[in-house]
């Protein structure tokens, strides 16, 4: 009988989830799960609480059958060591061997392994690929398979060039994410943890697991690459960095940390200066400093440069929030 993928089952799952999943089947624990992903193992054992609870498994043996039988994990003669494969898309894409960086050749080549690298698990066709990279100017060739020749050379497991990262099916290429750490899967791992930690009421952890995974950022996400798909996961993950640290700056100011918010708060502010819920979150947390004068200013910043780069006023909440500084009463 034919297996099911996970998709088809628990659409629900997110990307952190299944490699956690992966974990399990290929018999890891929690301990070596969260060293694999960068994570702790607190944010391990609530993957595998909402694992469990999303597809029916009755305890970790249940789970490794799971994997098995899904296609999660597939038997091998040669266990793949976790880690030893870094990639990062979180900036410049780059690629690690341990501390060996690889060669991902020319710009468009990187995109093509963004393009598969952001899709993991998932059989992506040379078509797809080709609009992903390319869009409307997609060439006539074989400049896919020649790309994907090259990159899997590089990125082969071993001396073994028949063992790699890439692998073909009869629908077209995947990127095989098992035993590999990439910087997406970390960023949501921490994003989990830092949403757990703050449902369990310690904040102080959901700040700093927040801390860590906007850390993982290295300038513009996906930098320099070209074509459709890039540019849609660079806005994607821009704006995933943005809502993180809109989320920890709120939680600083609950601990009283009113200083280093309004610090992150400024940065974000300066790298968004037509936000909205950016400046609002800045005026909040200056007048409830005491430093009425600075908050307004914000709205005064952010209202000319609404008018002059897109000729528009600010909205209802911050027009609302301004009333309230001026009358003193945006203190709470």
């Amino acid at each position: 009988m034919p297996t099911t993928t996970l998709d088809d089952r628990a659409p629900a799952v997110t990307q952190a989830e299944r490699a956690v999943l992966r974990g399990i089947g290929r018999g890891l624990n929690d301990t070596e799960i969260a060293a694999a992903l960068a994570t702790s193992d607190t944010a391990v054992a609530h993957s595998i609480g909402r694992l469990f609870a999303k597809l029916g498994l009755r305890d970790r043996a249940a789970a490794i059958v799971y994997a098995f039988d899904h296609g999660i994990v597939t038997p091998g003669p040669k266990p793949v060591v976790p880690g030893s494969f870094r990639i990062s898309v979180l900036g410049p894409p780059r690629a690690w061997n341990d501390a060996k960086p690889l060669d991902l050749g020319p710009v468009r080549q990187q995109a093509l392994l963004a393009a598969l690298v952001l899709r993991p698990d998932r059989t992506v066709s040379q078509r797809e690929l080709l609009e992903s990279v390319w869009g409307l100017d997609a060439p006539v060739g074989n400049v896919v398979p020649v790309y994907i020749y090259r990159l899997r050379q590089s990125l082969r497991r071993g001396d073994d060039r028949s063992d790699s990262m890439i692998v073909r099916d009869r629908s077209g290429y995947r990127f095989r994410s098992e035993g590999v750490r990439v910087d997406t899967f970390q960023l949501d791992a921490l994003a989990a943890e830092a949403e757990a930690s703050h449902r369990a009421g310690d904040l102080e952890a959901a700040v700093g697991a927040l801390a860590r995974a906007i850390g993982l950022f290295d300038g513009e996400p996906l930098a320099g690459l070209p074509g459709p798909f890039a540019e849609l996961e660079r806005l994607r993950l821009t704006e995933r960095r943005l809502s993180l640290s809109l989320r920890k700056a709120e939680w600083q100011l609950r601990l009283g940390r009113h200083a280093e918010a309004i610090d992150d708060i400024s940065a974000s502010a300066t790298a968004h200066p037509h936000s909205e819920p950016v400046a609002a979150l800045l005026m909040h947390a200056l007048a409830t400093s005491g430093r009425r004068a600075e908050a307004l200013a914000v709205y005064t910043r952010l209202r000319d440069r609404l008018a002059k780069d897109l000729g528009v006023e600010p909205g209802a909440r911050m027009r609302h929030l301004h009333g309230a500084v001026l009358r003193g009463e945006d203190r709470s």
